[in-house]
């Protein structure tokens, strides 16, 4: 089996890609559904990147605002480095 990684900037066509991959039944993980799953109100990852960014990067529902968040680290490379540890660190997300 081989496995492909779809890495590109916004617009280069990654959402294109997977569906052509989708649409000739090549499974595809969507790595920004797995970490909305993760970033989900009240779960592991969610306290964690909630302790660890003190800036106000909730949204009204207490969600994380995923942009905002977005914004921060890749602004800030020690900021990126924490989140990419937190999420790399081996506890439950």
């Amino acid at each position: 089996m081989r496995i492909v990684g779809l890495t590109g900037g916004i617009g280069s066509g990654k959402s294109t890609m997977s569906n052509l991959f989708k649409a000739h039944g090549i499974p595809v993980v969507d790595t920004d559904v797995v970490t909305s799953n993760v970033l989900k109100k009240g779960t592991g990852g969610w306290r964690k990147v909630l302790a660890a960014f003190v800036e106000d990067i909730l949204l009204p529902s207490g969600e994380v605002d995923r942009p905002k968040l977005g914004q921060i680290v890749f602004t800030d490379p020690d900021k990126h480095q924490l989140l990419n540890s937190i999420n790399a660190s081996g506890y439950e997300l």
